[in-house]
């Protein structure tokens, strides 16, 4: 797999920036972390996706948001799925939910 290596510097910077007491070493080894754990965590969105039977495009609450959609109020996540946090440094693992294109509408002002 190629990586984006501006990507990751640029995240790295980012990262040091924001976080003033780790060392740029570290900030570089979260971006490393993260960029390794978005493969990994596409397959396993990929896999529980077809597990739940959905062919609809799906995403996270925020992935939503910040695509300028709003999920709709009750609505319940498709299915949930475990993933990768890399930003910390510790490749915690966290649980995701997912909410169709069904289920959002464009945010109003």
């Amino acid at each position: 797999m190629k990586y984006n290596l501006r990507k990751i510097m640029l995240k790295a910077w980012k990262t040091f920036r924001k976080t003033k007491e780790i060392s740029f070493a570290e900030a570089l080894h979260r971006a490393w972390l993260s960029a390794k754990a978005e493969e990994v965590n596409e397959k396993r969105i990929q896999q529980s996706k077809a597990a739940a039977g959905i062919a609809e495009e799906v995403n996270t609450w925020a992935g939503w948001k910040q695509k300028g959609f709003e999920v709709m109020h009750g609505a319940k996540a498709l299915f949930n799925c475990s993933l990768i946090w890399g930003s910390k440094g510790d490749g915690a693992i966290y649980k995701a939910s997912f909410f169709g294109a069904s289920q959002v509408h464009t945010v109003t002002e």
